[in-house]
């Protein structure tokens, strides 16, 4: 199936960027009777303050020809689905990547995510959109502008979650991928309060984070020194059916020290 995948996927220009305002644009707009969850209009125009101004109007369509077939993804390889930056905090750089490039090495790797967390359904239903369709859906586009931010550092965490939020008021539902990453980022940025909720929502979208995202959210509360909001944002995550796997979280990356201690104590009591 990945294999299939990384035939069928065909690069889409989906954005442009400026250097002042940040702007992320798609240069294709659907065709009637297309969904609107499918390549729709996609503008990113984030300023200091929320109610920043977002009429700016879409760049002309590309006229580019079609590019070169990417070659076949072979999922058994070891080199990642997508290459890293060179430097994650320039995004200029990496919003002209996904202008130039497209979006097919960020949708092989969302598929790959998917797939490793057993999410098949929701991994099928992404390759369904690009074989059916012919086109790249628009969570693909929001999630790689969403990543990009949370990658950028802690400056730039407003930005993720503005992403995020204009992305549901565009009317594109997020799958576990797009709210793991989002989770993650603001765990990485000590934002333990915001993380806390967005494992909630994923619980409330029946989606089961895994190991690495909610441990990464309770590590940002012990590192905060806030091991009481923790337990609460547990206790609320258990009435909502969440167990965490003390086994998987013994596994994970913090070993052993303060950090890990405080986790075990939050998690178990231990």
């Amino acid at each position: 199936m990945a294999a299939a995948a990384r035939r069928l996927l065909r690069p889409v220009s989906s954005a442009s960027v400026s250097s002042t305002s940040r702007l992320l644009s798609s240069t294709s707009s659907p065709p009637p009777h297309r969904s609107p969850n499918t390549n729709s209009l996609v503008a990113f125009n984030w300023s200091d303050a929320d109610d920043a101004d977002n009429s700016s109007a879409p760049p002309p369509p590309s006229t580019a020809k079609n590019p070169e077939l990417p070659p076949p993804y072979d999922p058994f390889s070891k080199k990642p689905a997508l290459a890293e930056p060179s430097d994650p905090t320039n995004l200029q750089e990496i919003f002209h990547r996904m202008r130039t490039e497209g979006l097919t090495d960020y949708a092989i790797k969302m598929f790959d995510g998917l797939s490793k967390d057993g999410l098949t359904h929701e991994a099928l239903a992404l390759f369904a959109i690009i074989k059916d369709k012919g086109a790249m859906p628009d969570i693909v586009a929001h999630t790689a502008v969403l990543e990009a931010y949370v990658n950028a550092g802690p400056a730039h965490w407003r930005d993720a979650v503005r992403t995020y939020d204009r992305m549901l008021a565009s009317g594109v539902t997020p799958n576990a991928y797009t709210l793991a990453v989002l989770v993650r980022g603001l765990s990485a940025s000590d934002r333990c309060a915001e993380a806390g909720k967005y494992l909630v929502e994923m619980l409330d979208r029946r989606m089961r984070p895994n190991v690495a995202t909610y441990l990464a959210a309770f590590e940002a509360y012990v590192r905060a020194e806030k091991v009481e909001e923790g337990k609460a944002l547990l206790e609320t995550m258990k009435g909502k059916g969440f167990a965490p796997d003390e086994e998987a979280v013994r596994g994970g990356t913090v070993k052993r020290g303060h950090v890990f201690r405080g986790v075990m104590n939050l998690l178990f009591g231990k």
